[in-house]
């Protein structure tokens, strides 16, 4: 909807003063850009998006201690979602190791940064800053992007619970998180039958006696040819590697332990992201 400068100025005025107040009015007025010409426009769908947030007020209706504002409940950012996360997890296993982002030094880190920057706005900049290159643009999640939420840059759940409204300014959120917190506060059980896994999906190991016994890989492709990618982590003070490697290939891991079958009492299940979580 397309309105002049000299109506919508006085309104972005009110806006601007309201989230002063009330900083959840103010992600309305963030959405109010100008265009080439001078003008305004209102982003008819973020406008939409921030009155669902509002009406979803500050309830965790799973109690997994995910906000309900944070959840993608519309299929179309769920698929854009899962798209962004699969391709720039894949991405870092291809570029040279010395272009990988320091953060991502075990398989917890790639999840973080392929979970964070998966919710991002993806503009020059964002291609600029990252080095990414995709053939096709799998579309925006349109809902919200990292880090404009009432959590800010703390992405993470660190503390058990349900989600309540101290939550967002106590400590419950943080940027950093390990394995073990992002299977347990972050994610929730889908199955321990692999073949069910979609894309975006998280396998989750726990290997007894090690230092580090929390695993995570990363379901990138599923039909004729899934496959899955994960950081090996350090090895004795050395660095470890991303790997892409054919789900069958897991399958038969000369290790019977890391094997994603329902017998493997090391193979935790096929998990989920908690924002996956429900839909419209």
């Amino acid at each position: 909807m397309n309105v002049s400068s000299r109506h919508l100025l006085p309104l972005a005025a009110i806006l601007l003063l309201l989230g002063l107040a009330f900083p959840r009015v103010s992600g309305f007025a963030s959405h109010l850009a100008r265009s080439a010409s001078g003008h305004f426009q209102i982003d008819a769908h973020a406008a939409a998006a921030t009155a669902g947030n509002r009406t979803k007020g500050w309830s965790d209706r799973f109690g997994d201690g995910t906000p309900d504002f944070l959840r993608l409940t519309d299929p179309a950012d769920q698929s854009a979602f899962r798209r962004w996360f699969t391709l720039i997890a894949e991405y870092q296993a291809i570029r040279p190791r010395d272009r990988v982002p320091s953060e991502i030094a075990d398989c917890a880190g790639l999840l973080r940064f392929s979970y964070r920057e998966a919710l991002k706005r993806h503009d020059d900049s964002w291609f600029m800053e990252t080095g990414m290159e995709v053939t096709a643009l799998p579309g925006e999640v349109r809902a919200w992007r990292y880090p404009d939420t009432p959590l800010g840059a703390a992405l993470f759940r660190v503390k058990p619970g349900a989600f309540e409204a101290p939550d967002a300014s106590n400590g419950a959120f943080a940027q950093f998180a390990d394995a073990r917190t992002l299977i347990e506060r972050n994610s929730y059980l889908v199955t321990r039958n692999v073949s069910e896994a979609q894309p975006g999906d998280l396998l989750f190991f726990r290997q007894f006696g090690q230092s580090s016994p929390w695993h995570s890989m990363i379901v990138t492709r599923i039909g004729g040819h899934p496959a899955v990618i994960y950081h090996t982590g350090t090895d004795h003070g050395k660095p470890g590697e991303l790997r892409r490697v054919l789900l069958a290939e897991l399958l038969d891991h000369p290790q019977p332990q890391w094997r994603p079958l329902p017998q493997n009492p090391n193979f935790l299940g096929v998990y989920r992201w908690n924002i996956l979580r429900g839909t419209l």
